[in-house]
């Protein structure tokens, strides 16, 4: 009885949050480069005197779903998509090295390469700027070049290289603000083997039809869990009537 209600009323509180999890993840289905959440129940033990028939209901997040989005092709030129694995490298706000796989960039009024959130891009040599009346092209390992549209564009210069990483994807963790960062803090190396597609971006990896199933799903869980509860509450009074005959 003891670990039923237990159960049961663990179970009810930790389905709500999986659902806030799924409804987020409903909610950044159309977010370019977004990876879905990824979370499971598992069963935790009570420990201390007076506690062995007692045993809880935990929210596990497993990890991110780090499968790639689907190809979208944009035609613009400031938009770029991670071929396969591999991660953009911004500038995060709280100064760190973050990563991402929204490809969607911009430039701003001083030329300086930027997420259209507003976060730095990452080059070799710092932040890569461009040089005013320029038009850019990125080449497929991250290789950004501008060419001169106020003369006769006779010359191509290399203004930065956008810095392309691939750590583990266990080392990984998604912050508050929706960028990635190793665990232990330190920035990733530059992987050559990464490469991105120029005038395309990566769509999110929601299934959003999933997430609808998945939501009804947890509705019907919450309702068993409230059912048992009440079911443990019945059988206690039971049991009270019995042992108050016995006497």
């Amino acid at each position: 009885m003891d670990r039923l209600i237990y159960i049961a009323m663990s179970g009810a509180k930790h389905t709500l949050e999986q659902q806030a999890v799924v409804a987020n993840n409903l909610a950044n289905a159309s977010t370019t480069g977004f990876k879905a959440e990824l979370a499971a129940f598992r069963a935790v033990r009570t420990i201390g005197p007076g506690m062995p028939t007692r045993s809880f209901v935990v929210d596990t997040t497993i990890s991110p779903d780090f499968t790639p989005g689907p190809l979208m092709q944009t035609g613009r030129p400031l938009d770029i998509a991670v071929k396969g694995q591999g991660w953009i490298a911004v500038q995060g706000p709280d100064g760190r090295e973050a990563y991402t796989r929204d490809g969607g960039l911009q430039m701003t009024a001083n030329g300086v390469l930027q997420t259209r959130s507003g976060l730095n891009v990452v080059g070799d040599g710092g932040t890569i700027s461009i040089p005013p009346n320029s038009t850019i092209t990125i080449g497929e390992d991250g290789t950004v070049s501008a060419v001169p549209t106020d003369s006769t564009p006779n010359s191509v210069a290399i203004v930065g290289t956008i810095k392309l990483v691939n750590p583990p994807e266990a080392n990984l963790e998604r912050g508050a603000d929706g960028l990635f960062r190793q665990r232990n803090g330190q920035p990733a190396t530059l992987d050559p083997n990464v490469q991105v597609t120029a005038g395309a971006l990566e769509g999110s990896n929601v299934s959003a039809a999933q997430m609808l199933v998945e939501m009804i799903s947890h509705a019907r869980l919450f309702d068993t869990q409230l059912k048992l509860m009440t079911i443990a509450d019945t059988n206690a009074q039971r049991w009270s009537q019995v042992m108050n005959l016995s006497i």
